[in-house]
């Protein structure tokens, strides 16, 4: 019929890691913004998880090129989520998933004619050695220590990224760096709930230290802004627009859920002499699990350590969407006990 104008056809998207916390929540903002959607899968569960998020699920892994190409076909933009985020784990394991694993994507993403990739890195790819880091900015150098494999090779997968901008007229490449990230279902509250119940849970310095924070919903919105925003080739902080401390923060979380931590305090200095000693023994007789204490963790969380996102507002447009006062408001209280004090220890852990 004539007179009526033909409906758009939805841009096209490729998610990594959508049947993550930050993916699930990326994945029905994308539907719900108006995209198609294809998300990566690695077993029945995460394709299932992912096809009920409205997107088409791809069963694959960012280890198999032929496979990602395939799958990238007609896609416009690539949001590479996905990563081995672990606070403990040798260095060979974090580079085969985030490094190369990220060079896969990059590489599948050119050849398939994408216009965009964007990359959830991480704010903890500036930390070096431990010391108080207040208004970090984009013109920080990475840092790779080899204490943190995570944010080492985080570090190394931005460089692959950006290293791939331009290299295809027309393609280009974005990173995310997101500082503390939070929100309903997050899984690290879960674990620190469990920690704080059996009195496993203790401050590092007090827990006064600065802190920057980013919502799970306002990476959301950033990594959106980022497909079409910006020349390409850049990285940017994003957070909720105001810091807070540790302590702060994980207590406002903690109660959420109906637990309440006791004012107890391990000395920065002894905690990272002790997390030394458990990563030596834990080397040294091969054991499984994490240790209670790693320096990664305490590199993350145990100095003040703020960003200044005004590039990502400038260049982005950002402004964050949630506030944390919003988003605390916003916790899912779950199967939460009333409220209890202990006494014993653990360290706080933030992911």
């Amino acid at each position: 019929m004539s007179g009526i104008s033909p409906q758009p056809i939805p841009r096209l998207a490729f998610v990594t890691g959508g049947s993550g916390f930050v993916g699930q929540h990326f994945i029905r903002r994308l539907v719900s913004a108006g995209w198609r959607v294809r998300a990566l899968g690695r077993s029945p569960e995460a394709l299932a998880c992912v096809r009920k998020l409205g997107a088409e699920p791809i069963a694959g892994d960012i280890v198999d090129r032929t496979a990602l190409t395939h799958a990238m076909e007609g896609v416009e933009v690539v949001f590479h989520l996905a990563a081995h985020f672990k606070l403990w784990g040798s260095m060979s394991q974090f580079r085969r998933i985030n490094v190369d694993g990220t060079r896969n994507v990059i590489e599948a993403s050119e050849r398939a004619g994408a216009r965009r990739v964007v990359y959830v890195s991480a704010a903890a790819v500036v930390m070096g050695r431990p010391e108080p880091m207040r208004g970090a900015t984009e013109a920080l150098p990475l840092r790779k220590m080899t204490f943190a494999p995570y944010a080492t090779s985080k570090a190394e997968a931005e460089e692959v990224l950006l290293a791939a901008n331009g290299r295809r007229a027309g393609f280009s490449t974005v990173a995310i760096r997101p500082p503390f990230i939070w929100g309903p279902d997050m899984p690290a509250l879960d674990h620190m709930v469990e920690t704080v119940r059996k009195g496993q849970f203790q401050w590092v310095a007090g827990g006064g230290q600065a802190l920057s924070t980013c919502h799970v919903d306002n990476l959301c919105h950033a990594l959106i802004l980022a497909a079409d925003r910006g020349s390409g080739g850049e990285t940017f902080f994003v957070s909720d627009g105001e810091d807070t401390t540790l302590k702060s923060f994980l207590t406002r979380l903690l109660g959420s859920r109906g637990v309440a931590p006791r004012d107890r305090s391990v000395p920065f200095g002894l905690a990272w002499a002790v997390a030394g000693l458990m990563g030596a023994v834990w080397r040294a007789f091969r054991r499984k699990g994490e240790p209670p204490i790693t320096r990664q963790m305490l590199r993350l969380i145990g100095k003040d350590f703020t960003i200044d996102i005004s590039r990502a507002r400038l260049e982005l447009g950002y402004g964050p969407l949630i506030s944390p006062a919003d988003g605390m408001s916003r916790m899912r209280p779950g199967d939460a006990a009333p409220a209890v004090a202990v006494d014993r220890t653990r360290l706080a852990t933030a992911s």
